[in-house]
C-alpha cells in the first residue's frame, strides 16, 4: 500500500470514528431519567444532593402512607398527566391518594402510571431553571395536581404551592404540614435538612 493510500485510510477511519461519537452523543441514554414534553423526550439530570434530598423525603412520605393507609408514595415515577397532548412528568416524589387510586386497584405492570398525583414534590438542583419550574407548576395544576412542594436543599427552604400563584415558604425552623392534601403528615424541616448536608456553591470570583 502506498503512503498516500495509508494516509487516506487513516483519514477515513478518523471520520468514521467521529461520526460514531456524534451518533452516540445524540442518541438518548436509556438509563437516564426523562420526561415527555408534548411528545418530545427530555432528560432530567439530578445532582447528588437533590437525589439524596428526594430519597429522604420519599422515606418520610412513604412511612406516612403505609401507617395511615392513605395512598401511594412513589419516587421518580412517570405520570401520564395529559394523554392527548402526550405530557408525562416525573416528579422527584409524589403522593397519590386512595381516592385517586385505591389500595386494592392493580398497578400497571408496564408503561407509565395513568393517574394524576394529588401531590408532586420537586427537589431543585443548582442547574434547574426558574422558567422550567414555572412551566411545570402551571402544567401540574392545569392537569389536576392539588399541591406542589418545591424543596430547595441549598437554601434549606420548602415552597408550598396551592396554585401557580399561591405559595407559602417554610424555613428549616418550621414544620411541614400536609394539610388537606396529605392529612396527618408532619415533618420537622430542621430534622429533614440536617439529613441532607449540602456544600455551598463556589462564588463566581472563586471559579
Amino acid at each position: 500500500m502506498s503512503a498516500t493510500a495509508v494516509v487516506e485510510a487513516a483519514e477515513q477511519q478518523r471520520v468514521v470514528a467521529q461520526q460514531s461519537k456524534l451518533v452516540e452523543a445524540t442518541e438518548p441514554d436509556d438509563e437516564a431519567l426523562y420526561e415527555i414534553e408534548y411528545g418530545r423526550r427530555v432528560e432530567v439530570p439530578m445532582s447528588v444532593a437533590s437525589t439524596v434530598a428526594s430519597s429522604r423525603m420519599f422515606r418520610y412520605l412513604d412511612a406516612y402512607a403505609e401507617t395511615h393507609r392513605a395512598g401511594w408514595a412513589v419516587s421518580e415515577c412517570l405520570f401520564i398527566l395529559d394523554a392527548g397532548r402526550d405530557l408525562r412528568r416525573r416528579p422527584d416524589v409524589a403522593f397519590v391518594s386512595v381516592q385517586r387510586w385505591p389500595l386494592d386497584k392493580p398497578l400497571p405492570a408496564t408503561g407509565d402510571w395513568p393517574v394524576v398525583p394529588d401531590l408532586a414534590i420537586e427537589v431543585l438542583s443548582p442547574h434547574d431553571r426558574f422558567e422550567k419550574m414555572v412551566q411545570k407548576l402551571r402544567e401540574y395544576f392545569a392537569c389536576g395536581v392539588r399541591q406542589v412542594w418545591v424543596v430547595m436543599p441549598l437554601q434549606r427552604q420548602v415552597y408550598i404551592y396551592s396554585s401557580p400563584t399561591q405559595v407559602r415558604i417554610l424555613g428549616e425552623a418550621e414544620e411541614l404540614d400536609g394539610g388537606e392534601v396529605v392529612p396527618g403528615f408532619r415533618l420537622k424541616l430542621g430534622e429533614y435538612f440536617a439529613s441532607v448536608p449540602v456544600e455551598p456553591l463556589p462564588l463566581e470570583s472563586d471559579a
